[in-house]
């Protein structure tokens, strides 16, 4: 059975990659699990994710995960774009998980750092999610 965590990611990663406006936003299917060496903004990789018990669920488990919206541009513009679009896209969840259910998965906040130099800008995307084993 695939880790939780991992299952949840490559189910999101399925339905991102689905959204035809995402990708025309991205400029192709460029969702990753960390920054590529090398490319170009704009593109989406996956964050920090954290998973814990979920009391009064056996085998389940509550999960926090952020994704990032990498952009060139000086404004955060293009980053809440691509956010946006995402939280579109999950609006209606994954059905199914590799060895468990998605309860739950919805928005928690949205951070935008300030840059620290001249490097790409970043927004991110707080989800929350709950998830249980199926036996």
């Amino acid at each position: 059975m695939t880790h939780p965590v991992l299952a949840l990611r490559a189910a999101l990663l399925v339905r991102l990659k689905a959204d035809a406006p995402l990708v025309a936003l991205l400029g192709g299917p460029h969702i990753h699990d960390a920054p590529p060496r090398g490319a170009e903004p704009p593109y989406l990789t996956f964050g920090e994710a954290t998973a814990r018990a979920w009391p009064g669920a056996p085998g389940g488990l509550r999960h926090t995960l952020t994704l990032v919206a990498w952009s060139r541009q000086s404004g955060d513009a293009e980053a809440l774009a691509v956010l946006e679009r995402c939280e579109l896209a999950l609006a209606d969840p994954p059905a199914a998980l590799d060895g468990h259910r998605l309860v739950l998965l919805a928005t928690a906040g949205l951070d935008l750092p300030r840059p620290s130099g001249q490097g790409p800008r970043r927004a991110v995307l707080r989800l929350t999610a709950l998830t249980e084993a199926v036996p």
